[in-house]
């Protein structure tokens, strides 16, 4: 993987930036991890980690429910004292001044509006809420924390690592006698009000999304591998329609094929400059 210097990343993306003037800003877990939230893979696209948990297995078997809130409960607190990066920053004030047509985001952590972007997608949805299976009644994720806390009064677990998304990989791995609260309303199943693995995005999101990139005229790729589906058919239409694609990453992306341009950089290095 050959890395593009900052200085010549720059002015390349700004070059290519420079004829189009509805953007399609899709952006990924890169754009987060200097913000201290880590990302799922390497720089040639492979899992760093164990897949996340699946839909199924969350609703389907007990045990899992109980350690994937565990370890939620015991991430949470650092996930949430993230903070905006130069990325976000250089996104949102270039959004001030009339540029990206739409942002959609692969992330959870809510960073870009916390920068200041208006236009935004959470295309799979926001950690920092709670929704019932059951009811679809939704919550902030701080009460969640609250309720985990009182149905399991004196545990603590102590934290090896910390991992992307919120998780925690704890040291202890006994979480039968862990208790998940149910639903104030109707006491049905509770849920982050994300897209887990083996989910599909809801199709509002979706719709929106792509009349978007359809009025657009080029899309750019800021931190995303683009190996889940979800982003990578924004690539796979944006290609198909004709549309110039820029890719802004670390490592390899599974569009590398469909871009006119591919830059291996640190988006917070060269966003502010070629943005600004």
């Amino acid at each position: 993987m050959i890395e593009t210097p900052t200085a010549t990343a720059v002015q390349r993306l700004a070059e290519w930036l420079a004829p189009h003037r509805r953007v399609f800003v899709l952006t990924g877990a890169g754009c987060s991890t200097a913000s201290g939230i880590a990302d799922y893979r390497d720089a040639s696209g492979a899992w760093k980690r164990r897949p996340p948990v699946t839909l199924q297995a969350f609703t389907q078997e007990p045990a899992t429910r109980r350690r994937y809130w565990a370890r939620a409960f015991a991430g949470w607190p650092r996930f949430s004292q993230a903070v905006p990066n130069a990325a976000h920053h250089a996104l949102a004030q270039w959004e001030a001044r009339g540029g990206p047509s739409m942002l959609l985001t692969q992330n959870v952590d809510g960073l870009h509006q916390r920068a200041g972007q208006q236009g935004v997608v959470d295309l799979h949805g926001r950690l920092d809420t709670v929704r019932c299976l059951d009811c679809g009644d939704l919550t902030p994720r701080d009460e969640m924390q609250a309720r985990l806390a009182d149905a399991n009064p004196g545990r603590i677990d102590t934290v090896a690592s910390f991992a992307p998304d919120g998780d925690a990989d704890l040291e202890r791995d006994d979480f039968d006698d862990y208790v998940v609260p149910p639903c104030r309303r109707c006491g049905g199943m509770l849920k982050p009000d994300v897209v887990f693995f083996g989910e599909n995005v809801p199709r509002p999101r979706v719709d929106a999304a792509v009349q978007a990139l359809q009025a657009s005229d080029a899309l750019l790729v800021v931190g995303s591998s683009l190996m889940v589906y979800s982003g990578y058919r924004f690539a796979r239409m944006a290609h198909e329609a004709g549309r110039p694609i820029a890719l802004l990453t670390r490592g390899a992306t599974r569009a590398d094929d469909l871009a006119d341009l591919a830059l291996r950089a640190d988006c917070t290095a060269v966003l502010p400059s070629a943005l600004g």
